[in-house]
């Protein structure tokens, strides 16, 4: 298949990865900020392949690991009120609140549908006038534009029974966060291709002047990974610190405007809280005052929810970078898929995840 087939080429990966091990002369910590890049190089094996040089470290893009606990009671308090068809992307099922999960709702009788768009949402609200329809928005830029576009399409139609319960997060707060950090390892970062296809890369060229650190849009196959790395390892060596777009098939400076100009136009940037890593400044979006009437955490009065994570789980640590998943104790113990203390166990993008399902294989037995 054109463009796919050849970004998993086997001949050209290792090519590249000829070329990564003639340029590197030193360490380097390098991290890729997506949960799909993560699970891409883990279930490829790319990080078993690279020299030892280059230590790959796994960051806080993974969106459905990230959105925090009291959001995930409150989408948990909404979803179990008789008048309420609550909606969701699948992922978002069986991440863990502090006492249930949104599947463990829908086994208690309530109605809990998985959509595969916002829009399906809307659909549902205009199919069922007599029930609230509340859509679980959760995303970095990627899923801002179908989220809003969601909104928008209901107050067109006057749908005064939708509405969105709001968290989405913004990943270049997130990369200055972690690099100003005391403990921050990170020298290099492969930013994710798909946020990039939305917003460009031109946000992040003030990062990498500021901290003095290449960054490269990459997109999610083997290829496309090691050639990030690549163009990160020779800016590294040659002392530069510049942003270089790899991703080229999908990604270009100033992304996709009109997306956008739809996301500015319903939701303003605010101050977010990350799951594990705390309150990040200007780091999300939430719903502007003028669609209040579609802001879920407004409509339902849920905002005073403050649970306490659970002390086993050291995701904040795994989303920072600052330790791998086979380096927490409760790893495949007491926390497996089927019995997760935190989203990074059961999500399709989170590395704990992608450990368990592709990397267990390699971990030597106690």
């Amino acid at each position: 298949m054109k463009y796919l087939d050849e970004f998993r080429n086997p001949e050209i990966a290792h090519q590249i990865l000829g070329k990564i091990r003639a340029t590197v002369t030193r360490p380097w910590v390098i991290m890729e900020i997506c949960g799909g890049q993560t699970h891409s190089i883990i279930r490829n094996g790319i990080d078993q392949l690279l020299p030892e040089e280059i230590t790959l470290v796994h960051g806080p893009g993974c969106p459905v690991c990230v959105t925090p606990l009291e959001m995930i009671d409150q989408a948990i308090a909404i979803a179990s009120r008789s008048e309420v068809i609550f909606t969701s992307f699948g992922d978002m099922l069986r991440v863990p609140g502090s006492d249930k999960d949104l599947l463990q709702v829908k086994s208690e009788g309530f109605d809990v549908r998985t959509v595969y768009s916002p829009l399906e949402a809307v659909d549902q609200a205009r199919q069922n006038p007599g029930k609230e329809v509340v859509f679980f928005a959760v995303g970095f830029e990627t899923t801002a534009p179908g989220n809003a576009m969601a909104i928008h399409q209901a107050a067109q139609e006057g749908l005064t029974n939708f509405s969105e319960l709001v968290s989405h997060v913004l990943v270049p707060p997130a990369m200055e966060a972690l690099l100003s950090s005391p403990s921050n390892r990170v020298q290099g970062y492969l930013a994710a291709g798909h946020v990039c296809a939305v917003m460009g890369w031109w946000e992040y060229e003030p990062i990498a002047e500021k901290f003095k650190v290449p960054i490269v849009p990459t997109g999610f196959e083997p290829v496309d990974i090691l050639e990030g790395i690549l163009l990160i390892v020779e800016q590294l060596e040659a002392g530069k610190h510049d942003v270089v777009n790899q991703y080229l098939r999908a990604v270009k400076r100033n992304g996709n405007q009109p997306a956008q100009a739809l996301v500015n136009e319903i939701f303003e940037i605010t101050d977010r809280k990350w799951r594990g890593i705390g309150t990040i400044p200007a780091s999300g979006f939430q719903i502007r005052d003028q669609y209040a009437a579609f802001d879920a955490g407004r409509k339902f009065s849920v905002g005073d929810i403050h649970p306490n994570e659970s002390p086993d789980c050291i995701s904040g640590l795994v989303l920072q970078g600052l330790k791998k998943p086979i380096e927490c104790p409760a790893f495949d113990k007491i926390c497996t898929p089927q019995h997760p203390l935190g989203a990074t166990m059961v999500s399709s993008e989170g590395a704990c995840a992608a450990y368990y399902h592709y990397h267990k294989i390699r971990i030597p037995s106690a």
